[in-house]
């Protein structure tokens, strides 16, 4: 497995993370704790190094299921968890992924979060421990402040802001710097390209992209007449609606034509376009098959030329996906 520093900072990482979310929310059938931490395990064995949770997947129960599959190698990992909503507000309906519509980073917010994470995942520290959501009511300098105090207690080593402006980062950074930012990025999703990646780059912090493989789309494994039970969080987005799936697909068209020039799968080729748009990248694409894992760790070897690389960008501009990436409530809670 190759590795990457999480932009100028020394945190090193491998090229690839996992995401742990999708074993216990939004995306069934579920598998069971044993297999998980079998996958989970199995990721270990592989190379990888960084494992993504947060209190709001479940909620808990994601943090305490990564806390005892890592246990035997806690050492040798970096894990990342969240905080940033009042699990005691809000409704099953509201908040990412469905969970804790009320925000909350103010300073004793984030103290009680951290206990519980700690305690969860079994550990003494975090290593790196993002700002879910922006809080529009706390100043982000008082955030960071809080979160240096962690650093120097030595409960949290790096931190991290999850879908802000890159003002906000900006911000962040001068006060306390910044090991990562966590956002959604992908071939059907660029809007980080923006102003954020730029801001990462130049700033030298780290990206750790989510949904690098657009909730499964560019796996290639979806189709017009594909449908989505109604506990499956796609069901609920619009990018995935009949209506606008038909055309989105004409996207992953490309993508597997670009699979087959390169003797690669769809998803190889999506994650190793991600890997080549900045070297403090590090996409943390979530499966519950080790099949699917050794076929996404596998896209560390798939490599553009420079040429191939604005070849793609030109014809991914054509491409307008339909539909927004989230339903309007959860859409409020991510800085533009």
């Amino acid at each position: 497995m190759k590795s990457r520093f999480l932009g100028n900072s020394s945190l090193k990482v491998s090229a690839l993370g996992l995401g742990c979310m999708g074993f216990t929310q939004s995306y069934p059938p579920y598998i069971s704790d044993e297999e998980a931490i079998k996958v989970i395990r199995a990721a270990y064995e592989k190379g990888v190094t960084l494992f993504d949770t947060a209190e709001v997947y479940g909620p808990y129960t994601n943090e305490v299921l990564l806390g005892k599959a890592l246990a035997p190698f806690r050492d040798e990992v970096v894990i990342a968890s969240k905080f940033g909503f009042d699990l005691a507000k809000g409704n099953d309906s509201d908040g990412p992924n469905g969970r804790a519509a009320s925000l909350s980073s103010r300073p004793e917010s984030i103290r009680l979060a951290v206990e519980g994470s700690l305690q969860r995942l079994g550990t003494d520290r975090i290593d790196i421990y993002y700002q879910h959501r922006v809080d529009p009511s706390v100043p982000i300098e008082d955030v960071a402040g809080t979160i240096g105090d962690l650093i120097t207690e030595g409960k949290v080593l790096n931190w991290g802001l999850s879908e802000a402006s890159a003002d906000t980062i900006r911000r962040a950074h001068l006060v306390q710097p910044l090991t990562a930012v966590q956002s959604e990025y992908s071939m059907w999703y660029r809007a980080p390209e923006k102003t954020v990646l730029p801001a990462l780059k130049q700033l030298g912090i780290g990206f750790v992209p989510y949904s690098p493989l657009g909730k499964a789309i560019l796996t290639g494994r979806f189709n017009p007449k594909s449908t989505f039970d109604s506990d499956d969080f796609r069901s609920q987005i619009a990018r995935f609606s009949p209506d606008n799936l038909s055309q989105n697909l004409q996207l992953v068209d490309y993508v597997k034509l670009l699979a087959s020039k390169k003797n690669a799968t769809p998803a190889q080729i999506a994650l190793g376009w991600l890997l080549a748009q900045y070297d403090g990248i590090v996409p943390i694409p979530g499966t519950k098959k080790i099949q699917r894992l050794d076929e996404n760790l596998a896209s560390t070897g798939v490599e553009f030329s420079q040429s191939e690389l604005e070849d793609i960008r030109q014809i991914l501009d054509k491409f307008a996906v339909v539909g927004e990436r989230y339903p309007e409530s959860q859409e409020k809670l991510t800085e533009k």
